[in-house]
């Protein structure tokens, strides 16, 4: 089986995609020139494409434009849950994943200078008795456009890293 089969996707809605992707601030009746349909009709595609989760429309940072550090951290824990309520209140933790393997965490992390991504690894992690083995990759190129949402409010940080959160921090 096809990966468009699964998704329930066929061609048009692949160049759809593809379009958005390279330009989200296309117009349905732009993208209908370029795919030779109607307006209605790319705006329903849209809206079926929505709803099956394939396409999201999401403001963010782009890793590959900003200027900031980021890393990816892979953590072996044994309270996954606990390591995942710390990420959700970060703000410089941007994203995480559950995994199979010798890691069963992987986490995006940003900050201004390698100083912060060592920071902000040794105060949640490196002296957690619940994780057994980390890794820190520091992230050096990025192959293509990859947004994701930043959290620019870092007045809900209750974590040990609270002053780093600060407003001077941020300006």
């Amino acid at each position: 089986m096809m990966m468009s089969e699964v998704l329930k996707m066929d061609d048009i809605d692949r160049d759809i995609i593809k379009l958005v992707q390279k330009n989200p601030s296309l117009t349905h009746t732009q993208i209908a020139k370029q795919v030779k349909r109607s307006q209605p009709t790319v705006g329903m595609r849209i809206r079926k494409l929505e709803g099956l989760g394939v396409l999201k429309f999401q403001a963010g940072i782009n890793i590959k434009a900003a200027n900031l550090m980021f890393a990816q951290v892979n953590l072996q824990t044994l309270n996954p849950k606990d390591i995942l309520e710390i990420i959700k209140r970060c703000p410089f933790m941007l994203n995480a994943f559950r995994l199979s393997g010798n890691f069963n965490i992987s986490i995006l992390i940003t900050g201004i200078r390698l100083s912060d991504l060592d920071k902000i690894v040794n105060v949640h992690f490196r002296n957690n008795p619940d994780v057994l083995k980390l890794t820190m990759n520091v992230i050096t190129d990025v192959v293509n456009d990859f947004v994701l949402p930043i959290d620019l409010n870092f007045d809900h940080c209750d974590c040990p890293l609270h002053d780093h959160c600060s407003k001077e921090y941020l300006e």
